[in-house]
């Protein structure tokens, strides 16, 4: 008897959701204090019933309407699966899982922003080599210089005579066929270069701005600590592994969340303040003092080694071998004073390993971009006035040789900083533990290096897929390094806000400073008279000047024409965007702060 009056009941029910709209059945399926497999017998029972009803009607569609919506469901099954295999695609996603489960979020960081600074290389490699490599391929004359082996390292020799260099680009007009469609080298060049950080600046800006709202304004919509503990869990993970993977996740999140409510703020006495104080001064005296001494070594080398090689006018292995000691010192002290600096850190005794891991960030930072900043010093007062017939090219070898010393030894750092710290912590000395991953030093070399291509970009087009070719193979020599040598943080400590800062030190001073040095150049500087597509001109931007004089000639390119002189040459056209953009990030602001008062009503209604 309490079987047949079940299956009436719940016939009934099922009759009743039938007649009720779309909207609310669901509702109402919704409400039924019932398990989710209930639920959903429920639920396909009743769309079952649906069916059989409109079957009637269904049949008098006609037949072009049946195969239109045939087609949408076709076209939304096939975008469902393949939006499934490209996130199945997506580079180094199991990888970063593994990490972040293993070593938590600020080793993580690392990682992300090292993917994220590949795909900006990929993307510029692809725009230079579409745009100015492959029309250069057209117009190439024969290399006449033999290859010896060095060139890899040194970047001259061979090299100089291919589309690595600014200098082997022609600056006629490339047309293959006559009376064709011509190509203009000189705009190709220039346009490219400029696009490209018209781009990069926005992705950079939206970047940012995505990241700060995520973990600044609004962190409690993404990690709340609620919804970590009980809205967290995706019940489709069925395999064993990825079961334990997102346990292990789960728990280090925790684990980073709590140790930041449970931190103790020490109180310390005048005596042990004032001891503080002086330390931290000795400290921060004592960089910045290695700093300034590390730039002032490396631009009195530079010089050196510029007057060597203009003045004996040579060419052989002795000569191109003797240009290499500028990056290696560069290298060498961008090696070795973070060690010191990491040491200062450890005398410092800093409350929170997040201050510390900032602190040496800001030093290392300072560093290197001061390194950098006397770098492009040389290059654009000294290189660019010296005798050389093509500087372009020189200041290109230059960065190609900064960039690929940089990441050997980065390799290196890998094996001796990491490796053989595991060796000696683990046998020799064993108190000393095995080393944790620095995160500061780590990252500052990739903006250091990310820097040097960025500015080498104009005088080296394809430096960009040297460096995603040398950050893949960073990508997984400090991910197996990790893996093998290094343990996780002593002091678990949440940090989502690093990959914001990351970028912004990116952002500021590493691209906006790329940006002064290329104006300088593009504006400025008088290109060499016997190579490059700027050849004879006053200025690279002299080449944009003299075609808008060509446009308005022709009257249905007055549109440019009106275009460059009221908006591009106009300094209260950028004024007036300037504003919006403030304007519009301010009105975004707003509407994020709704958001995240919505957000905190809902969590209070979740824990009550």
């Amino acid at each position: 008897f309490d079987f047949f009056h079940g299956f009436y009941t719940e016939k009934k029910l099922v009759g009743n959701l039938a007649s009720m709209s779309t909207s609310e059945r669901i509702k109402a399926i919704q409400k039924m204090p019932e398990t989710m497999k209930k639920k959903r017998e429920i639920r396909n029972k009743v769309l079952k019933v649906v069916t059989e009803k409109s079957r009637p009607h269904s049949t008098q569609l006609s037949c072009c309407t049946q195969c239109l919506q045939g087609t949408v469901v076709s076209f939304r099954r096939f975008g469902n699966s393949l939006s499934e295999y490209f996130h199945l695609l997506q580079l180094w996603h199991k990888t970063l899982k593994t990490i972040g489960a293993k070593f938590g979020t600020s080793v993580l960081s690392y990682f992300i922003f090292l993917k994220w600074l590949l795909t900006f290389n990929i993307f510029s490699f692809l725009i230079n080599f579409s745009f100015i490599t492959i029309p250069q391929f057209i117009a190439a004359e024969p290399n006449n210089l033999s290859f010896v082996g060095l060139e890899l390292f040194t970047g001259a020799g061979y090299f100089q005579q291919t589309v690595l260099y600014y200098g082997f680009y022609t600056n006629a007009t490339i047309t293959k066929v006559e009376n064709g469609p011509s190509y203009n080298m000189q705009l190709a060049y220039i346009f490219t270069i400029g696009i490209y950080f018209v781009t990069c600046f926005l992705i950079l800006l939206f970047s940012i701005a995505k990241s700060f709202c995520r973990n600044f304004i609004t962190p409690q919509m993404y990690s709340g600590n609620a919804s970590k503990l009980l809205c967290t869990w995706d019940f489709n993970i069925t395999n064993e592994k990825a079961v334990k993977l997102k346990q292990k996740n789960l728990s280090t999140q925790i684990k980073e969340y709590l140790t930041e409510v449970n931190r103790e703020v020490l109180n310390f006495s005048v005596t042990e303040r004032i001891i503080r104080f002086v330390i931290h001064l000795v400290s921060w005296i004592a960089s910045l003092g290695t700093a300034v001494a590390a730039c002032a070594g490396v631009y009195f080398l530079s010089t050196i080694n510029l007057k060597l090689f203009v003045k004996g006018h040579k060419n052989n292995l002795e000569s191109q071998a003797a240009m290499l000691v500028l990056p290696v010192v560069a290298s060498l002290l961008n090696t070795f004073i973070p060690f010191f600096y990491s040491w200062l850190g450890h005398l410092e005794r800093f409350q929170s390993p997040g201050h510390q891991i900032y602190v040496a960030i800001i030093r290392n930072i300072i560093l290197k971009i001061s390194i950098v900043g006397i770098l492009c010093y040389y290059w654009l007062n000294v290189v660019a006035t010296s005798e050389s017939q093509c500087w372009e090219t020189l200041v290109g070898q230059d960065i190609y040789r900064l960039v690929l010393v940089d990441f050997i030894f980065c390799l290196l750092g890998s094996f001796f900083g990491e490796f053989l710290r595991r060796i000696i912590g683990s046998t020799v000395c064993v108190s000393l533990g095995l080393p944790e991953f620095d995160i500061g030093r780590n990252v500052l070399d990739l903006i250091y290096v990310q820097t040097l291509t960025w500015i080498g970009i104009l005088f080296s087009p394809l430096l960009p897929g040297i460096q995603m070719i040398s950050f893949s193979i960073v990508f997984y020599v400090k991910k197996i390094s990790l893996m093998m040598n290094c343990q996780p943080p002593r002091k678990v400590w949440r940090t989502a806000q690093m990959t914001t800062s990351f970028m912004f030190l990116l952002f500021f001073p590493s691209f906006l400073g790329v940006l002064a040095v290329i104006g300088v150049t593009v504006w400025r500087l008088k290109p060499s008279e016997e190579c490059g597509p700027f050849r004879g001109l006053p200025s690279m931007y002299a080449a944009v000047s003299e075609w808008v004089k060509i446009l308005e000639n022709y009257s249905a390119s007055k549109w440019v024409v009106w275009i460059y002189h009221n908006l591009i040459t106009s300094e209260l056209f950028f004024f007036i965007l300037s504003t919006i953009v403030i304007i519009i990030t301010y009105l975004y602001w707003q509407v994020t702060e709704g958001r995240k008062t919505m957000t905190k009503l809902l969590h209070k209604q979740i824990i009550n």
